[in-house]
């Protein structure tokens, strides 16, 4: 299970680099054989997850604090079965740092609850929505195939709209996802595939789960949502582009930086490109997007911003104000301090400067 999101970045997206015509070698064989159990974890902790928020509706409160401590821990060791995936497979720094860091993490967040800090509960309840969200799709065989073939084919009407057209085949995951580059024309002779996380369907589980998480109207929470969903989705299409013509045609096969590659990273020479263009540039352009539509979709919804000031506690054990600081307060009733100041001022125009209506100045 490729991405579910949970750790503090998380953007979702991995495009899988293949020399076109072979097949991945042992890294892929330790990462498959992985899977299973990452699965049992991953649904295990959800499965806590959906109990906590149970327990805690049912105002079960402490009951809730130490099953959802649990979930916790368990998901920090679910995240650390990963490390070995993102190190030995996808070669990603970025990715195998966070899911290292996850247990820990998780752990301290997990002894939080116990000793007494409920407004982690609101944590919680955000990552049981995201794995509802998540795990269906990364489960269910049918939903799986269509996005992975939806993705292809939009990432493919994308290189059209650059000038390449090099069609789609099966790729070694058995899905109609692999970008058919002839390898005597291009630069490296590789090519790419679309995986699940290439879907983007992991940071919209992200933010689908903080949305739903958290009380507020209606209008507004669909308003975030389709916010969040439609800039993910578009970014999400624009690094598959990137990342698909950048491995073949070798953007970045410059000699310092296969040195990079080959040196430290003990990569292959034509893997330079889609290692420079995914794991370095799209990675960090994408911790960037995701703080983007975090900004975004809080200007629509403030209440967002309290499963976030958790998070940052958990990283650095201060509190902090978000709101305060990016100046919208959130009403009790799921508004803004801003809406009332702008009523209230409404209210002044309409009562003149004494505060007296023109109604009371006719009586």
């Amino acid at each position: 299970m490729p991405a579910l999101p949970t750790s503090p970045v998380v953007f979702g997206a991995v495009l899988e680099s293949v020399t076109a015509g072979s097949v991945p070698a042992t890294p892929a064989a330790v990462s498959i054989g992985s899977i299973p159990l990452s699965d049992s974890l991953a649904w295990i902790a959800i499965g806590a997850f959906v109990a906590a928020m149970i327990f805690e509706w049912r105002g079960a409160v402490d009951p809730a604090r130490y099953v959802a401590a649990s979930a916790w821990v368990i998901f920090g060791v679910f995240w650390l079965t990963m490390a070995p995936h993102y190190y030995l497979e996808v070669k990603s720094p970025i990715e195998t740092l966070l899911t290292v860091a996850a247990l820990p993490l998780c752990v301290y967040t997990g002894y939080l609850l116990v000793q007494g800090r409920e407004s982690l509960l609101l944590l919680s309840r955000a990552v049981a929505f995201m794995g509802i969200i998540y795990l269906p799709a990364e489960t269910i065989p049918f939903v799986r195939t269509w996005l992975i073939e939806t993705t292809a084919a939009q990432t493919h009407f994308g290189m059209e709209l650059f000038g390449y057209s090099p069609g789609i085949e099966e790729g070694i995951n058995g899905y109609q996802s692999r970008f058919a580059f002839d390898p005597d024309e291009t630069v490296t002779g590789r090519t790419t595939y679309i995986i699940m996380s290439c879907t983007g369907i992991g940071s919209m589980a992200i933010f689908g789960g903080l949305i739903a998480a958290v009380k507020g109207p209606l209008k507004r929470k669909v308003a975030a949502f389709t916010l969040a969903i439609g800039v993910i989705w578009f970014l999400n299409l624009v690094r598959n582009v990137f990342i698909g013509l950048a491995s073949p045609w070798g953007w970045f096969q410059q000699d310092f930086l296969v040195y990079i590659a080959t040196e430290f990273m003990s990569a292959p020479a034509d893997r330079t490109s889609y290692i420079v263009a995914h794991n370095f540039i799209a990675q960090s352009l994408s911790i960037i997007a995701l703080l983007g539509i975090t900004y975004l979709v809080v200007r629509i919804l403030p209440e967002v911003l309290e499963p976030l000031e958790d998070v940052l506690y958990v990283l650095t054990g201060s509190e902090y104000d978000l709101a305060d600081a990016l100046g919208q307060e959130v009403r009790a009733d799921g508004g803004s301090t801003a809406e009332t100041a702008s009523a209230a001022t409404e209210s002044e125009a309409a009562d003149g400067p004494t505060g007296i209506s023109e109604s009371e100045i006719e009586r």
